[in-house]
C-alpha cells in the first residue's frame, strides 16, 4: 500500500478541482492547470480529493503515489505557485530581462538570449540573481535547469550559474613549484 497515495489531497478555498474521467482540471487564483492520468481514479468529497488505483496490479500501484503527488503539485501551484532562484557567479557574468527574453552574459564571446517559456515568469535582481516562478512545478524546475545548463558552476573558482543554496565542491588546482 502506498503511504503517499493513501493521503487525501486538501483543496484550499478559492481552488476549484474538476474531475472528468481521467482528466483533472485545477483552477485557482494564480492560474489553471490540466493533466490526464492513467492507472488511478479520483473521488472528491468535503474539500478533499482521494486517489485510488484502478487495480492492484504492480503498474497501477506504482502510479498511485505519483498521481497523488502530481495532483497535490497542481493544487499548490494554482494557489501559491512555485519558484526557484539561481545565482550567477563570475566577473562580468550577468543577466537582464529584455521583453520576452532574458539575455545572459556568461563569459562566452556572445550573449545568450533565453526565451521565456509560456506560463513561466523570469525576474532578474541585481544582474546576478535570477528568479524563475510559475504555477507548474515541472515547468519551473525544467526552466531553471535549462538556465543552469547554460554555464554550470566549475569546481576551481565556482564561476557559473548555480541554484541559491547549492554547495559546489571545490578543487585545489595546480600547486606552484
Amino acid at each position: 500500500m502506498s503511504r503517499i497515495g493513501k493521503m487525501p489531497v486538501p483543496v484550499p478555498s478559492g481552488v476549484d478541482v474538476r474531475i472528468d474521467g481521467r482528466a483533472v482540471t485545477v483552477k485557482g487564483p494564480k492560474g489553471q492547470l490540466q493533466r490526464s492520468f492513467k492507472g488511478v481514479t479520483f473521488a472528491q468529497a468535503d474539500g478533499l480529493v482521494t486517489v485510488t488505483p484502478d487495480s492492484m496490479s504492480r503498474t497501477d500501484r506504482s502510479l498511485w503515489g505519483l498521481g497523488r503527488t502530481l495532483l497535490n503539485n497542481m493544487v499548490v501551484g494554482v494557489s501559491e505557485g512555485f519558484a526557484r532562484e539561481l545565482e550567477i557567479n563570475g566577473v562580468g557574468y550577468r543577466a537582464a530581462v529584455k521583453g520576452n527574453t532574458v539575455e545572459f552574459n556568461l563569459g562566452y564571446s556572445h550573449p545568450i538570449n533565453f526565451p521565456m517559456p509560456e506560463g513561466v515568469k523570469i525576474e532578474v535582481d541585481k544582474q546576478t540573481l535570477v528568479k524563475v516562478s510559475g504555477v507548474s512545478k515541472e515547468a519551473v524546475g525544467q526552466t531553471a535547469a535549462k538556465i543552469r545548463a547554460l554555464r554550470p558552476p566549475e569546481p576551481y573558482k565556482g564561476k557559473g550559474v548555480k541554484y541559491v543554496g547549492e554547495y559546489i565542491r571545490r578543487k585545489v588546482g595546480k600547486a606552484a613549484k
